[in-house]
């Protein structure tokens, strides 16, 4: 929260909790898609940097596709002006996501061939590159675990080195993730994104 927030919540608690009690309330009827529209394009009106950093990747995982929430950034154009949306989309060109890249607005999600699967040791993690995305592949004796390498917090992409052993720690704000599972174990309370996987003619695959 911001500075300000946090001044009303400790001077007007009473207020503040039956406020943010009736913003949360209200979302209730709405579908996780939308509700989750409307939370970027309030982050953006705010000019909350960390709050659409989180909240646009919350709405890729509510089902959004990233040019339904260009879209809904655009339409918002009457209350939000100009500046507010250069400005929310230099963020998005910060973090760099690759379903917002021009030559991905527009593509359908497909199999995307990652490595030969002798070339990814059991028990060990692999890092690797597959059509300008960061993957983190972890094999088991009888299955592969394929993983995003970007951390669900704020969309870091989090580097090789980061990894100790099967603990993998985003350098930006140390949340920690068992890469066996995927699970966070410290600090933040949302797992890595996995992708489904496959293995075709001895070639490890997966799906986005």
């Amino acid at each position: 929260m911001s500075d300000a927030l946090n001044y009303l919540v400790k001077a007007r608690p009473e207020a503040m909790t039956a406020y943010l009690k009736f913003l949360k309330e209200t979302g209730k009827s709405l579908d996780p898609k939308t509700r989750a529209l409307i939370t970027v394009i309030t982050k953006v009106a705010t000019q909350t940097e960390n709050g659409l950093r989180q909240y646009v990747v919350r709405a890729l995982e509510a089902g959004c596709r990233p040019a339904e929430i260009l879209d809904a950034i655009l339409h918002a154009f009457p209350a939000l002006g100009l500046s507010k949306i250069v400005w929310a989309t230099d963020i998005l060109l910060d973090m760099d996501l690759p379903e917002f890249r021009p030559e991905n607005l527009g593509a359908e999600q497909r199999w995307h061939e990652l490595s030969a699967t002798d070339q990814l040791p059991e028990g060990k993690v692999t890092y690797c590159d597959a059509d300008g995305r960061s993957l983190f592949v972890y094999r088991t004796a009888e299955d592969f675990r394929v993983y995003d390498s970007r951390c669900p917090h704020q969309v870091t992409n989090i580097p090789h080195l980061a990894l100790e052993g099967l603990r993998l720690t985003c350098p930006k704000h140390q949340w920690a993730f068992d890469i066996r599972s995927g699970k966070c174990i410290d600090k933040g309370n949302r797992p890595l994104k996995r992708f489904e996987h496959k293995v075709e003619n001895g070639r490890l695959y997966a799906y986005w």
